[in-house]
């Protein structure tokens, strides 16, 4: 594990959920760290100033779109993690200029920034909706990553290396399914399921965080670290939630699939398998030129990393056991039948 004690981490995206653990995390494990949280909202940031009450945490207002902001923010930074990102699909899709202005262009400038500055590392957070993108969110994901990838190529040697690591649906994250069942059922005692044979790649913060944290200690400047996490079933996490509840089948909504990819027999090719990770390995000369050590057990060449196929699944009680509460008290179970009069 690398050592974040006297470094000073630029986090964008920091008042989001990833952010929020990201912070704690660091500041409990490394006494002298120091974390830039820099993001645009000035409410979630006073929030968050109110929750850790830290003079190690910083907050800068900015946005990933304005570079010479971005340049101001990694002066003295010696870590980058950049999680900042217009992450909801339908969003996206309604807004596509401004996707791509803050996924794609956000993405050179925290690049451009970041070399300017010689930061020593950076870590992109990645979807595995940038795999085979349906959707223009993962489309610019996916372009994100092929910048921060080949942003290798800009910086002298050695100077600077970036990295990506990439992951599925995080459990409990603001817009994810959970809190969105929880609503649907205090409102209408019924839940909304796109398809019964939907299944999803499922994280938790802290195992986001931890996979950030290796990503930093063992990078070399190109890969993209993947977590070997479990699948769930869609039909799963609703019964472990709401036990018996009544749902609507509403059909898959436009840019969503039915199943996820983390990786791709395109990728297996260049893909090690290290541990609890797998690593995509880049193909480019400038990799082979750092003299980067290739360690690492490579995986079949046609080994496909799907949320279907998956050999790692969570059930109804594994589900509970990471939301970490108890199923829902609901209505929904058959009632007795009367006892029978004499």
């Amino acid at each position: 594990m690398l050592d974040l004690n006297h470094k000073t981490i630029l986090l964008t995206g920091g008042t989001g959920s990833f952010g929020n653990a990201f912070t704690e995390i660091v500041t409990t494990r490394w006494p002298t760290a120091v974390v830039r949280v820099y993001s645009r909202d000035e409410l979630k940031q006073s929030e968050m100033r109110a929750k850790f009450g830290d003079a190690r945490v910083r907050y800068l207002i900015g946005d990933v779109r304005d570079r010479s902001r971005m340049s101001r923010a990694a002066e003295g930074v010696d870590i980058v993690v950049h999680a900042a990102a217009m992450k909801q699909v339908p969003a996206c899709e309604y807004n596509p200029f401004e996707a791509v202005r803050t996924n794609v262009l956000g993405a050179q400038h925290v690049v451009d920034a970041a070399i300017d500055a010689k930061v020593e590392r950076v870590v992109a957070l990645s979807t595995d909706k940038a795999v085979n993108p349906v959707n223009l969110y993962g489309a610019t994901k996916l372009c994100a990553e092929k910048i921060f990838v080949q942003g290798n190529a800009y910086a002298s040697q050695g100077s600077t290396r970036i990295a990506c690591v990439r992951y599925g649906n995080v459990i409990g994250s603001r817009g994810s399914v959970v809190p969105v069942f929880r609503q649907q059922l205090e409102r209408d005692g019924r839940i909304a399921i796109t398809d019964e044979r939907m299944t999803r790649f499922w994280i938790t913060l802290p195992q986001a965080v931890d996979l950030v944290l290796l990503a930093l200690a063992e990078m070399e400047g190109g890969e993209v670290f993947v977590p070997k996490i479990p699948s769930m079933r869609v039909t799963d996490l609703a019964e472990a939630m709401a036990p018996g509840a009544p749902h609507d089948i509403v059909g898959i909504r436009p840019g969503e699939k039915l199943h996820e990819l983390l990786l791709t027999g395109d990728e297996a090719r260049h893909t090690v398998e290290r541990g609890d990770v797998y690593v995509v390995l880049p193909e480019h000369p400038w990799w082979d030129e750092q003299g980067s050590k290739r360690f690492g057990t490579p995986v079949s060449g046609d080994f496909v990393y799907a949320s279907d196929t998956n050999e790692q699944w969570l059930t109804v009680e594994g589900l509970r056991d990471l939301l970490g509460v108890a199923p829902l008290a609901t209505p929904f179970a058959a009632p007795a039948a009367p006892a029978a009069v004499a």
